[in-house]
């Protein structure tokens, strides 16, 4: 099992590396607790800079995929847990919004479709 990550023009390094690390995580690709690579040592073999690597690694553990444990390595975190509550709360700050604005069901759950499609290139 080892990480693997391509970088392309399509979007930033930063966000490919994000975006694929985020997505192997969450297929059980990178199963939890898995080590993942030091910042320099990724940046090394993906030929970027380390602060690109950093700031993917930062949003990383901000979303609650990964978790860094000093001295000891940088970790994929349980289950996305801190991430399925972010999500949580997201959405129902958002149902209570839509309510407000006097939106039913249908148009609530429309909007969300389209802004998904959006986000996911769909």
């Amino acid at each position: 099992m080892t990480l693997k990550i391509h970088i392309d023009d399509s979007a930033p390094p930063y966000e490919q590396v994000r975006a694929q690390i985020s997505e192997q995580a969450r297929a059980g690709v990178l199963p939890v607790g898995y080590r993942l690579p030091t910042v320099r040592g990724l940046a090394e073999s993906l030929g970027l800079a380390v602060n690109t690597v950093a700031k993917a690694y930062r949003a990383l553990e901000t979303d609650g995929v990964i978790e860094t444990r000093g001295r000891n390595g940088t970790f994929v975190a349980a289950a996305g847990s801190a991430a399925v509550r972010e999500a949580a709360v997201a959405a129902q700050a958002y149902a209570e919004r839509v309510r407000r604005l006097g939106l039913d069901e249908g148009e609530a759950l429309a909007a969300v479709r389209d802004a998904l499609r959006a986000a996911y290139g769909g």
